[in-house]
């Protein structure tokens, strides 16, 4: 009985690529948004017919993979009964609600990204990059991530849509979880490679007596909006931080091995050293000995970066703890933020 245990638990691994592509296939299809405009469950023919350039969909297959959603618990399933006939009517649970594709917080640009051909390449070299060395996604592609982004249009595109997608629920969480902390700042705040300045921006707006700073590299900047409250500044971080009363870094650390983090940690005290203020670090805290959904994703996200970027990486609290005490900084606080990645806030300061 052992064995047959066993064999199960290898057959649940081996398929589970299935739940994950099905589920594609679905958010591709817009499954959830048909359902969702016609304001109610709907019969597998009913989708069937508003598919978008289907003249002949495939009914028995589409039945099959709404069998495995409704399983899975991506949408629900009522029989509807007349006569002798049954017709299942397929309905939208709040998982499926995050996969709609017209909304503000829409979860469907970012499965999208992370279930593309482009991405999951890499993981296939796993193995051969463990016993040769190297990046995943240099051995399947020639060329690093930030190379294919830099030099292939429609990956960016691919790319920078996922990331967007889950700016708007970890900036929420960033400003709820550290009101306290936002509102005791004083003087300017620099968002160290802040992208076009949309989270220092949100942090202004809550909070209007912070001067916000958006540093990013000038290739970077020169695209930026502008934002009430912010000023853009172009450079790099490797080389020099604008000085600040405070800094704020958010998921850029986790790009880097702890040699470059260590660096930029270093030019980020530099930066307040004037002013004695603090860098606040907004990151993924592994935790791997304990087991909430929230700590799957984060440590699936922390292969995510190894296949993608070689030395980039998720940390624990004792890791975390290391690299600031080589940084120099002799105080810390640790304030987890409810979001679906195990995000924290990281205080820094002397």
């Amino acid at each position: 009985m052992d064995l047959v245990k066993a064999h199960g638990e290898v057959y649940s691994h081996l398929f589970a690529y299935a739940d994950t592509l099905v589920l594609r296939s679905a958010v591709e299809l817009r499954i959830a948004d048909i359902i969702h405009s016609h304001g109610q469950p709907m019969s597998v023919p009913e989708i069937a017919s508003k598919l978008e350039s289907s003249p002949s969909p495939n009914i028995p297959y589409l039945t099959r993979v709404m069998r495995v959603l409704t399983r899975n618990k991506i949408f629900t399933v009522e029989n509807k009964k007349e006569n002798i006939n049954i017709t299942p009517l397929y309905g939208l649970t709040e998982t499926a609600k995050c996969l709609l594709h017209d909304q503000e917080l829409s979860f469907a640009p970012t499965l999208l990204t992370f279930t593309d051909p482009s991405i999951m390449a890499g993981w296939y070299e796993i193995g051969r990059t463990i016993k040769e060395g190297g990046t995943p996604f240099v051995k399947a592609h020639g060329e690093s991530f930030w190379e294919m982004t830099r030099e292939n249009p429609e990956f960016n595109k691919l790319f920078s849509s996922g990331m967007s997608a889950v700016t708007k629920p970890a900036l929420d969480a960033i400003i709820k979880g550290f009101k306290d902390g936002f509102s005791r700042l004083e003087g300017s705040l620099v968002d160290v490679g802040g992208g076009t300045g949309y989270l220092v921006a949100n942090i202004v707006e809550a909070y209007p007596h912070i001067k916000g700073v958006n540093f990013d590299l000038p290739q970077t900047i020169v695209n930026a909006p502008k934002h009430s409250g912010v000023t853009h500044v172009g450079g790099d971080m490797f080389d020099e931080i604008p000085s600040a009363d405070n800094v704020i870094i958010k998921s850029v650390l986790h790009d880097w091995g702890d040699e470059e983090a260590l660096i930029i940690l270093k030019k980020c005290q530099e930066a307040v050293a004037q002013k004695k203020g603090k860098v606040i670090i907004v990151e993924i805290v592994l935790h791997p000995d304990r087991n909430l959904m929230c700590d799957d994703a984060a440590i699936a996200i922390d292969l995510l970066m190894m296949v993608n970027c070689g030395g980039a990486k998720e940390r624990t609290e004792d890791e975390w703890k290391i690299l600031l005490n080589k940084a120099g900084f002799t105080h810390f606080n640790f304030i987890p933020l409810q979001a679906t990645l195990s995000f924290s806030i990281i205080e820094a300061f002397n």
